[in-house]
């Protein structure tokens, strides 16, 4: 395997080798401390732009699952059509794996779909690094080819645009409740909960103006980078916020922190981020702690949140925000992912309660 240099802004380097597609490649780098769970979070639209550190040393050992389509034309078991991140980076690739279910190695998969991959990097250690000084830009550079340095920003850029579909799409048609889905990147998982509840889906593009369709209920979807670039999808959100709207609102993740912008709040990005299956989150006013996924890299200031607005869960590990809702009107939020594909799924009943109360 050929050999390859990753090199963080900082100018830290970390060596390994190509198990990937073998071209150079710039990203956002960040890491995610879940055991398992990579093909969904590969192909999760939430990593746009950024290049993956799996902090769990070993990587591919159960293989890739088929590309197979289900229920509504969605993959079976992916959260989106193809990879997002830009490169991945793991402690020991496993090329030989073992799954009754595999069709192809990791590697086979990055491959095909020409995403540059790096093992035998100390993953630990550039956890540390990551830790210690935030989450930095770096470039994946081939040795054998040290002139060729690829250049990429991730600042400013509005990958929700890259991600999200580009024309309404219509999911379990015909049913009594209609739900419009803003689609930030939003994971098929969330598609399937709310279909599997018997709601119809219609999903619209990030800065359609839903406002004109007729439904019953609004769900704000997960998506990658800065919410701060996504200003006409908080236009459409805040014309919905009108004090005579009384159809249920729901946010997951993106979703959060666009619902928070539109009523008022702002935004800031944290400093490494939340990427795991073990987030332990709070709800507010009891002593209720859930175990969450989560991928974000921004977070709401609650101190900024209007007065008809409260939070509604709280990180038990840096006391961010969680969520948000309004305190008289049926409209909340979560900052996790409640459909958790992969991971803990403690919350998939906010699905229950968001259906519930389109039937009110």
């Amino acid at each position: 395997m050929r050999k390859v240099t990753l090199l963080l802004s900082d100018g830290t380097k970390f060596h390994g080798e190509s198990f990937g597609y073998e071209r150079p490649v710039a990203g956002e780098v960040v890491f995610n401390t879940a055991m398992m769970g990579y093909p969904e979070s590969l192909t999760d639209p939430s990593y746009a732009g950024q290049m993956l550190v799996m902090t769990y040393p070993l990587v591919g050992n159960y293989g890739v699952p088929p590309f197979t389509t289900g229920e509504h034309g969605m993959c079976e078991f992916f959260e989106s059509e193809r990879i997002h991140v830009s490169a991945l980076i793991v402690g020991d690739y496993s090329e030989a794996y073992s799954h009754w279910h595999a069709q192809e190695s990791l590697g086979e998969w990055l491959k095909r779909e020409q995403i540059p991959a790096i093992t035998g990097v100390d993953t630990r250690e550039l956890t540390k690094v990551l830790r210690e000084h935030g989450v930095m830009m770096g470039k994946l550079i081939f040795d054998d080819e040290p002139d060729n340095i690829p250049e990429a920003t991730y600042e400013g850029v509005n990958f929700v645009e890259q991600v999200s579909c580009k024309e309404v799409l219509r999911y379990n048609q015909g049913a009594e409740k209609k739900v419009v889905l803003v689609d930030c990147g939003v994971k098929n998982n969330i598609i399937r909960c709310l279909t599997s509840r018997g709601v119809e889906v219609i999903r619209v593009p990030w800065d359609y103006d839903f406002n004109e369709l007729e439904f019953d209920g609004l769900f704000l979807a997960n998506g990658p980078g800065d919410p701060n670039t996504c200003v006409k999808a908080v236009e459409n959100i805040r014309k919905f916020l009108q004090p005579e709207e009384t159809r249920p609102c729901m946010g997951i993740c993106m979703g959060n922190q666009l619902l928070s912008k539109a009523a008022g709040a702002t935004v800031y990005k944290l400093k490494y981020g939340h990427r795991s299956h073990n987030q332990p989150v709070r709800k507010v006013g009891t002593n209720i702690c859930y175990v969450t996924t989560q991928n974000h890299g921004y977070a709401v200031d609650s101190n900024t949140l209007p007065a008809d607005w409260e939070p509604l869960y709280i990180n038990m590990n840096d006391g961010s925000n969680e969520g948000i809702r309004h305190k008289t009107k049926p409209w909340f939020s979560a900052q996790f992912h409640p459909e958790a594909c992969s991971g803990p799924v403690d919350t998939e009943s906010m699905f229950d309660e968001f259906v519930n109360l389109l039937n009110k």
